[in-house]
């Protein structure tokens, strides 16, 4: 036991001249290097600190201004205006203060209280710019002079090298859209899914709303748009998943997959012991804010804040609400091996363990053929099932004793480490491999992920990873940006061995992992066995299919001078009508993280265009000139909401925040009630890829991401996850449920790639006939 190693390094014995303590000199060294290490990140914490806070001006900026201000005084010039005497005659009278020494510490004053000003100006002006956002509507290569003039003075004020959090401050507030444009853009997104009769009984409705009680609503929502750092994100954290009380696996968590055709080694142990360093790395720079912000055209900046929770984090369920725990510094690992939980350091002598030491670490859990102890096997089944039982049984049986010391090791770890005894990963030889991959990610065994937990590292035997992530802290381009750091370090900095070992000498004198003790009596076993139960019926009906689409990709796309993102949606439109013979309400996630704490936004990609795009496709009697000038109307349809949405302009959001506000006053809103209870049969959303530029694609084109993917929204809906790897693939993961009998995965996979087929053959066609 780790504990007991560290226990023999003090000793003491009693003889008759008193006490005899021996301090071993190792233990004394380890102690040192753990302090000055600590002190040595405060340090660097507390500078990066200051450079933040005083973005996008500078400390040495403050020299410069009180050097001038002294310069001009000694020059007999008083910039002040008066304002640095009356300073003086404002400061304490002492004997060791002389009249010089009070003249110069007034003009100090005066110079940091200008200096201060001065930043808060720059602030100020560079959130006006940020509030610009013509420039995101304008044609793609076509850029207004207005717009350069623009980027030019946020270039200016935006600094030379900012932090992950320097643009926090300036960035602007979500605006509340106004009541008449929600409800006119409302109306034109389901115009396409209702007949005529039931569109007018929704106009109805809507304009009812209109005048009463949306008014009221509107003025305690722009209230808090006033007084909130963000409007929506607190209300979305907490009633969309904190406030849910079905289970998270499946409904909520999403996953991410490993590099697609690459597995670096095939040791288990080592491939862990890599990729736990290199989150550690990323780790180590994110608390430091050392990360360079995420920044669009290069230059406007996105929010940070969703970053700030990643590490340390689990969610701790509740009766009514669960609630998010974070904290720092966290030193430990928690490993699920064969239904046992060990107990793993990261630190040795105030540095991370190498990926040696770890993969030594890592092997000795895989080696130990300890058995599990009574309930230990399936106990994280318990964050799998439903909230309100698992609630009750953390209050009851893990609140004293070595139950509450080992949730509270796992609950307070960095992340969850499962050493996967099965093999995954693409087969070009397996058609369900990928099919396999997914829902091992997104599931496993319902018993071996700690879904509380922001995320959970998988390391299959295989020696292939991937990531299962809890939703209600941040969404997937987070997740996305630390994957892609880690697989980048991984494959080409840390590397390994010929024989695929990590490299660096092995540390033998490290204590081994420690497992984790529990006393679960019957009782909780049968409750454990419960939420075992309902997580795998949950479990047990997704149907997935992952498709690799390399027909064409972003480069031929982009040739048609048409969105990427517009194409595939037009054809997950056409695959949808195909699959049902109907159009159904869309989903499309888009984020609005050019604002303060902003997250995502829906964008309706079932519009009138598409359908009538749609219909043109399955017509003999259109022609392929009338089906491409559709299909550009619907693409052009597309991008305008896309881009609505991102920019503050979005519809649901705004309903959802009202219908807050009116639960809230005790009101009741037929329409709003109607708005919030429609189903998203076809829920999508595109993850991005290369956030960070790590991987030279022209160099090693075999190192691309698969991208990843979530369960089913609808019971007799569709869940496509894509991601356009590269110029010439787009990998679709697709979810739906056994149980409904209208959905299939696989062949709505085949949907897709045959109307991203017919779609581009629009384009083949006309330029044929050039």
């Amino acid at each position: 036991m780790a504990e007991a190693h560290q226990a023999v390094a003090f000793q003491f014995t009693v003889t008759p001249d008193g006490i005899d303590l021996q301090l071993s000199r190792e233990v004394l060294k380890h102690i040192y290097l753990s302090g000055v290490t600590s002190w040595k990140k405060r340090a660097i914490r507390f500078k990066n600190g200051v450079l933040t806070g005083v973005y996008p001006a500078s400390p040495s900026s403050w020299l410069i201004v009180v050097i001038a201000i002294m310069s001009t005084m000694y020059a007999r010039i008083d910039p002040s205006m008066g304002m640095i005497d009356r300073i003086k005659t404002s400061l304490p009278v002492s004997e060791f203060m002389t009249v010089q020494t009070q003249t110069v510490l007034s003009a100090i004053l005066f110079a940091t209280g200008l200096w201060l000003s001065f930043i808060f100006l720059l602030r100020y002006i560079l959130k006006a710019l940020l509030s610009y956002h013509s420039w995101i509507f304008e044609s793609h290569g076509k850029m207004s002079f207005s717009t350069k003039i623009w980027l030019s003075l946020v270039k200016l004020l935006s600094g030379r090298r900012p932090l992950l959090y320097s643009f926090q401050a300036s960035l602007p507030h979500l605006p509340v859209p106004s009541i008449d444009d929600t409800i006119s853009r409302y109306l034109e997104s389901v115009r396409p899914l209702l007949d005529d009769e039931q569109y007018k009984q929704m106009e109805i409705v809507a304009n009812d709303f209109k005048k009463d009680p949306a008014p009221k609503l509107q003025k305690h929502l722009k209230l808090k748009s006033w007084w909130a750092t963000n409007y929506v994100s607190d209300w979305w954290e907490e009633y969309i998943y904190l406030r849910g009380r079905d289970p998270i696996m499946v409904n909520s968590n999403f996953y991410t997959m490993d590099l697609l055709y690459v597995i670096p080694t095939h040791r288990q142990a080592a491939r862990a012991a890599n990729v736990v360093h290199a989150m550690l790395q990323y780790r180590r720079k994110l608390e430091r804010g050392e990360l360079t912000p995420l920044r669009a055209l290069g230059i406007v900046p996105m929010c940070s804040f969703q970053y700030e929770r990643m590490f340390n984090t689990t969610r701790i369920p509740g009766i009514e609400t669960d609630f998010v725990q974070h904290l720092k510094d966290r030193k430990h690992l928690i490993v699920y091996h064969r239904g046992r939980f060990f107990k793993v350091w990261l630190y040795y002598g105030g540095r991370h363990l190498w990926p040696s030491e770890l993969e030594l670490q890592f092997q000795r859990i895989l080696d130990d053929k300890s058995e599990p102890q009574p309930g230990e096997t399936k106990l994280p089944a318990l964050t799998a099932g439903n909230r309100v039982p698992w609630a009750r049984a953390r209050l009851k049986y893990f609140n004293e004793g070595v139950n509450r010391s080992s949730l509270e090791a796992i609950e307070t770890a960095a992340f969850f480490l499962t050493l996967d005894n099965e093999a995954h990963g693409y087969d070009p030889e397996n058609i369900r491999s990928l099919d396999l991959y997914a829902k091992s990610l997104l599931h496993g065994k319902c018993y071996d992920r700690w879904f509380d937990k922001s995320f959970n590292l998988i390391v299959y035997k295989n020696g292939k990873i991937g990531v299962n992530t809890e939703h209600s802290w941040a969404d997937s381009p987070i997740i996305g940006h630390m994957w892609e750091y880690v697989t980048a370090t991984d494959c080409f900095h840390l590397g390994y061995t010929a024989e695929g070992h990590c490299k660096g000498d092995i540390n033998k004198s490290l204590a081994p992992p420690t497992r984790l003790q529990w006393d679960i009596p019957k009782a909780c076993q049968e409750i454990i066995e419960g939420s075992y139960m309902i997580a795998k019926g949950i479990a047990d009906d997704v149907d997935f299919h992952g498709c690799l689409f390399n027909e064409f990709g972003k480069g031929l796309i982009k040739k048609c001078r048409t969105s990427p993102d517009a194409f595939i949606q037009l054809a997950l439109q056409l695959a949808q009508y195909r699959d049902k013979g109907e159009f159904c309400l869309t989903y499309e996630s888009s984020m609005t993280r050019m604002f303060r704490e902003g997250r995502t936004e829906t964008v309706r990609s079932c519009t009138s265009e598409s359908t009538a795009f749609v219909k043109a496709m399955e017509d003999d009697n259109t022609t392929n000139e009338q089906r491409l000038a559709l299909f550009k109307k619907a693409a052009d349809k597309h991008q305008n909401m896309y881009r609505l949405a991102m920019t503050g302009a979005g519809i649901d959001r705004h309903l959802f925040c009202l219908y807050i506000v009116s639960k809230v006053m005790g009101i009741d809103s037929p329409f709003l009630k109607q708005v919030l209870s429609e189903p998203w049969r076809l829920s999508t959303s595109q993850t991005p890829q290369q956030q960070l530029n790590l991987i030279d694609m022209q160099k090693f084109p075999k190192y691309v991401g698969a991208g990843g993917g979530f369960g089913p929204v609808a019971d007799d809906g569709y869940g496509v996850s894509y991601i356009i790897v590269g110029e010439n693939l787009i990998t679709f993961h697709i979810s739906s449920k056994f149980s409904s009998p209208e959905t299939d995965s696989f062949r709505f996979g085949q949907n897709i790639r045959q109307a991203m087929l017919d779609i581009r053959a629009l384009f083949s066609l006309k330029e044929k006939k050039m």
